[in-house]
């Protein structure tokens, strides 16, 4: 294994050194942070557009209902006709037009009034005016039946349990698929590392393959030797490039969100505009008093970042090498990468399931027996263990012996898939002008 060290040092440096590895490696991250930028910029200029709506209401029945928001202004039209009215919207350029027509019976009314718009109306825009309509008729029905408004928000009042641990600490509802989001956010990470270099070490043994300077190096290094060697630079060579991504990435959107004085929350549109005239029920959520806030932010606050950082690094680790030394075995059985596509899919099936199975599972039943078999089995563990791992370990969390489990058994299954790829490596590396089938790899495993 003296030589292991060399072969790592090779392969690293005849990566970082590529004149195509150095160009992406600072280009990318420009790239990346012009394209968010770009899209937070729109959509702050699309945010910052005022819809202004004519009204024609020649009822009785909405008075002083439309009121002005920052989003949405209103145009009242008096003494005219709808024909007058569509005329004069569309010749100022306004949004639409409103009509709300006589009528002695409110439901009546509300039936047959019509916004006009020069395309099919926003989403948005319906659901406002709609929400205003619904709150005149809910009010109107209420007055026949002899309920005041204020009574009826008493019973329609929302009801939530109060829910705590034996050990007498408070829960809240929903902080149980906050954590599965942020281990979720972590296994989506190695899940799209995994697919961007895991060909790097594919793409490196074709290329040594195709020009046959293999030939020489297999004579003086065994194949275990050198397909670990290969596996280990190659990842490190990727690992390097993501972390200059990630750190110039994130100096550069500081920088550019500074200059150019964009929200950060315009990227997740939290921005919403109340709609007047709306009952309680209907309006938009109301903010979580002091106490539930503060219970959240504790909660948050008790997620063991620094466990969890450190247990991130070591499923990202195995979990790339385990997924690039199975690269590695596809690109010692095939000529080229055209031939690759067939084994391609199986190896990002398990990843694909583990992000979807994980959410699902994770999110209903964190210590349930299909997250813990998906947190044990060696190809989707990387992701669905870290998804639990924000519950804590031992009381209450993932269990030490799981997790200690999970851990051994990704050791074992990288230095045995690593065994397997040699044994492929060892015949395959040979091999030229052949595309090899799974029947064909199978008996190259018996050699």
């Amino acid at each position: 294994m003296n030589k292991l060290p060399l072969i790592i040092k090779r392969e690293y440096l005849a990566k970082v050194r590529n004149k195509s590895f150095v160009i992406m490696t600072f280009l990318s991250p420009i790239l990346m942070v012009g394209m968010i930028v770009l899209i937070a910029y729109l959509t702050k200029i699309n945010d910052n557009e005022k819809h202004v709506i004519c009204i024609l209401n020649e009822s009785d029945y909405f008075s002083n209902v439309f009121l002005n928001t920052g989003s949405t202004s209103y145009v009242d039209f008096k003494n005219i006709s709808l024909r007058q009215a569509k005329d004069s919207t569309a010749s100022m350029g306004y949004y639409g037009l409103l009509y709300i027509p006589s009528g002695t019976n409110l439901e009546m009314v509300s039936a047959n009034s019509y916004l006009f718009t020069k395309e099919v109306p926003s989403t948005l825009v319906l659901e406002k005016l709609e929400a205003i309509f619904e709150e005149r008729l809910r009010q109107e029905r209420l007055s026949e039946m002899g309920v005041s408004a204020a009574e009826f928000a008493s019973i329609d009042e929302s009801f939530d349990i109060n829910t705590a641990t034996f050990a007498g600490q408070q829960n809240i509802k929903g902080i149980n698929e906050i954590k599965a989001v942020i281990g979720g956010g972590f296994g989506y990470l190695i899940m799209m590392f995994i697919i961007i270099y895991g060909g790097f070490v594919m793409r490196s043994v074709i290329e040594e393959k195709t020009s046959r300077i293999i030939e020489v190096i297999i004579s003086s290094v065994k194949p275990f030797q050198l397909m670990l060697g290969k596996i280990i630079g190659t990842s490190l060579a990727g690992i390097t490039q993501f972390a200059i991504w990630i750190v110039s990435a994130g100096v550069l959107l500081l920088i550019a969100f500074s200059i150019l004085n964009i929200d950060l929350d315009a990227l997740n549109g939290s921005g919403t505009a109340s709609v007047p005239g709306v009952g309680s029920h209907m309006a938009p959520p109301v903010p979580m008093g002091d106490q539930t806030l503060q219970i959240y932010a504790q909660e948050l606050f008790q997620i063991p970042w620094l466990m969890l950082i450190s247990f991130f690094l070591v499923y990202f680790l195995l979990g790339y090498l385990i997924y690039s030394s199975i690269y590695a075995a596809i690109g010692a059985a095939v000529d080229n990468e055209t031939d690759t596509q067939q084994f391609i899919f199986p190896i990002i099936l398990p990843l694909m399931l583990a992000i979807y199975v994980g959410f699902f599972s994770v999110f209903s039943n964190p210590h349930g027996p299909i997250a813990v078999g998906f947190s044990l089995f060696p190809l989707t563990s990387p992701i669905v263990m870290l998804m639990r791992l924000p519950s804590g370990i031992g009381t209450g969390g993932v269990p030490i012996w799981e997790l200690v489990t999970s851990i051994l058994l990704l050791i074992i299954t990288f230095i045995g898939i690593v065994w397997l790829a040699a044994k492929i490596y060892r015949v395959g590396i040979l091999m030229y002008g052949k595309r090899p089938t799974y029947r064909e790899l199978f008996k190259w495993l018996k050699y």
